[in-house]
Formats: structure tokens, C-alpha cells, sequence
């Protein structure tokens, strides 16, 4: 039997609210890095950062939620989370090389080029 949401006892309210808050706040953080930063190289950052911790606090928030009100352990959402950890550094780190070799292609002088240093 699941507990009516108007019901929650207010010591989980609490930090379901704060957890859910600074999600949103990390995440729009990263969003506005995204849109102010001005190049790609400082862009990616960000977003990768504001979005993983974003969605990890949420992520939290929604098994403290569910555990409540279902009675009953959610864990199953740890997943979301290991999946978010393990694709966003991937996904920057190939976006950056991208964008790397790129640059190089078009001898772009403002990026290192390849090899050791002189």
C-alpha cells in the first residue's frame, strides 16, 4: 500500500525538496556555462559537471521519494546514475579529441599541436 503524497512526514519532504533544488540549480548552472563560456575547449566542461552532479542529487531525491511512498527499498535507480558516470567523461573526452583534431586539420593555431613540445 502506497502513502498519499499529502501525507509525507515533513523530516523527508525537507531534503526530497533540497535534493531536488540542487539538482536543478547544478544543472542549470551547466546550462548557463554552456551558453556563456566562450569557446568549445571551456564549453564542454560545464555542462558535463552541472549535468552529472545535477542529475545525481535528483537521482537521489527520486529513491528517497519512491523508497517512501512505496513502502519498500527503490534501487533500481542507481543504475540511471552509474550510467550517467560512466557515459558523460566518455562522451567529453571524444568531443574534445573531435574537436582537437579538427582544429589541427584546419591549422588552427590557437590549439597545441601534436607532439612533444619544443
Amino acid at each position: 500500500m502506497s502513502i498519499p503524497v499529502s501525507d509525507l512526514p515533513l523530516w523527508i519532504v525537507i531534503p526530497i525538496s533540497l535534493l531536488m533544488l540542487l539538482g536543478a540549480g547544478l544543472t542549470l548552472l551547466g546550462a548557463i556555462g554552456l551558453l556563456r563560456l566562450p569557446t568549445f575547449y571551456e564549453r564542454i566542461h560545464a555542462p558535463t559537471l552541472g549535468t552529472s552532479w545535477g542529475v545525481g542529487a535528483i537521482m537521489l531525491a527520486s529513491i528517497l521519494y519512491f523508497s517512501v511512498v512505496g513502502s519498500r527499498p527503490v534501487l533500481h535507480e542507481i543504475l540511471i546514475g552509474v550510467f550517467i558516470t560512466l557515459t558523460t567523461p566518455v562522451t567529453l573526452i571524444l568531443l574534445a579529441r573531435a574537436a582537437l583534431h579538427r582544429d589541427r586539420a584546419e591549422e588552427n593555431k590557437t590549439v597545441p599541436q601534436d607532439g612533444p613540445p619544443v
